[in-house]
């Protein structure tokens, strides 16, 4: 008689074997063991591991890959958009003409006849890049010497050019400022316009504040002929269509209405060539006065006109808070969709999805629809028709 064996059996671990032999159905897939070998590893690393060690670890690979952004100044991370870049690295014919020896194509003259010398070397290439503050240019011999930046707030009288050159000689702008540095007018009033102009040698402010970007608001005093409505008005905030595109106020109101006269005070937030004058032409009134009051928050104040003052260092760092500041509004209001680019604001573009459920139309479909809506052309002939009756003839026939 067989002994049995002392050692117990399973049934099923019996059964499992034998099906797992025979078929490979109780066998687990390659793909979950691999998963459990990970997550043991996983989790054998993570107990040996510190936490200071894994929070480094995941910081790091959340910035792997990713790069500092450029500032649009050139530095990663730099200073502000707002700020001044007399001082860093630019090109050599930019430093002379902030210098006073020129427009840029006459600074580039220079740079070509070999007249301009940076550190002992003379330079005759255009384009290259110089650090006003190590380097040591000389024009002629005579060294470089750093211009200082200068303000001046002008009340520009009718019959002046914003203009720095002029063929036929007229008066400029910049004519009424001391010529000890060279200064350019910021943005332009036309020459039947007055009012406050700023003229600086300061590039990055001056582009701050006359760039449509920006949308820093200047503000006019404008006399029109006639009376204005309310409809006038409204139709000056709501905005018209010139030939640079849409344009419209950011704000007017009523000073004084007289029987054929009325004073406005205009708020403009990008200024285009005459855009005051066209809108108001467009809308029926003629301007007769022009005055611009106020360039953010500096004012003209009670200069005399073709008189100019300079501005304090208060008065410059209020611009310079001005500029962000409307850059901000303007960024809050392209986001909130108030202003759209290249088209009109206050309005969404419409969509160009088409309809579901139908099928785009051919060239037949359009071709059939526009013979089915044109107008039929009447035959004309100099015989007439005979109509069909037993008897009778048609009056003027055969």
């Amino acid at each position: 008689m067989p002994r049995r064996s002392s050692k117990p059996t399973s049934r099923r671990s019996t059964r499992g074997t034998s099906k797992s032999a025979s078929s490979g159905r109780g066998r687990p897939p390659k793909r979950s063991a691999k998963v459990a070998k990970g997550r043991a590893s996983k989790g054998k690393d993570s107990q040996s591991k510190p936490a200071d060690v894994k929070a480094a670890k995941s910081s790091g690979r959340k910035s792997a890959g990713k790069k500092p952004r450029p500032s649009k100044s050139g530095g990663v991370g730099g200073r502000s958009e707002t700020g001044s870049s007399r001082d860093q690295p630019q090109r050599l014919q930019r430093l002379l003409a902030a210098a006073g020896f020129g427009s840029r194509r006459q600074c580039e003259t220079l740079i070509e006849e070999g007249r301009v010398e940076v550190d002992g070397a003379i330079v005759s290439k255009l384009g290259t890049t110089v650090d006003p503050q190590s380097s040591k240019v000389r024009v002629d011999g005579v060294p470089l010497r750093p211009q200082k930046l200068v303000y001046y707030a002008v009340n520009k009288p009718t019959g002046v050019l914003s203009t720095n050159s002029d063929p036929r000689g007229r008066n400029r702008v910049i004519d009424l400022v001391p010529n000890s540095e060279r200064v350019f007018p910021v943005g332009r009033l036309d020459q039947s316009s007055q009012g406050l102009m700023l003229l600086t040698n300061d590039g990055d402010l001056a582009q701050q504040l006359a760039h449509p970007k920006y949308g820093v608001r200047k503000v006019y005093r404008v006399t029109v002929a006639g009376k204005i409505d309310s409809e006038t008005m409204r139709n000056m905030r709501k905005g018209i269509y010139i030939a640079e595109g849409f344009v419209k106020v950011e704000g007017a109101k009523i000073l004084k209405a007289r029987a054929r006269a009325t004073e406005l005070e205009i708020t403009l937030r990008e200024g285009k060539n005459r855009e005051i004058r066209r809108i108001l032409a467009r809308l029926g009134h003629k301007v007769q006065v022009l005055r611009r009051i106020a360039i953010g928050p500096l004012r003209l104040g009670d200069v005399p006109a073709g008189a100019y003052r300079e501005l304090t260092r208060d008065e410059v760092r209020r611009l310079r808070l001005a500029v962000e500041h409307s850059r901000k509004e303007m960024e809050e209001e392209v986001a909130g969709g108030k202003r759209v680019s290249g088209g009109r604001p206050g309005k969404k573009r419409p969509s160009k999805k088409k309809k579901a459920g139908r099928r785009p139309e051919s060239r037949a479909d359009v071709t059939a629809r526009r013979t089915a809506r044109s107008r039929k052309t009447s035959e004309f002939s100099f015989k007439p028709k005979r109509k069909k009756s037993d008897g009778g003839s048609i009056i003027g026939g055969e």
